[in-house]
């Protein structure tokens, strides 16, 4: 497998960090010293401030896959019907 860099317009916004693709996943680069930090701070977050991160992250994920494309909207009354939830 190789990495491959992709462009900034095909994902989330990531900053100076390049982006690669490393088959169907990206992946981002990040300077040891920038990761060390990460893992500090993630160290000494609380649980809340963790799961904030987490959802945040979801998002900027979602947004991603929605600015290439890659995701889809149904009404309401088909998201019921799909999850069983008819009236």
């Amino acid at each position: 497998m190789t990495a491959q860099p992709i462009s900034a317009d095909q994902g989330p916004d990531t900053g100076a960090y390049q982006v690669i693709r490393l088959g169907d996943q990206s992946a981002v680069v990040v300077p040891m010293a920038d990761f060390l930090k990460l893992r500090a701070l993630e160290r000494q977050a609380t649980v809340e401030a963790i799961e904030d991160a987490e959802d945040a992250a979801a998002l900027e994920e979602w947004r991603g896959r929605d600015f290439s494309g890659e995701s889809s909207y149904v009404s309401a009354g088909e998201a019921r019907r799909r999850l069983g939830l008819e009236r």
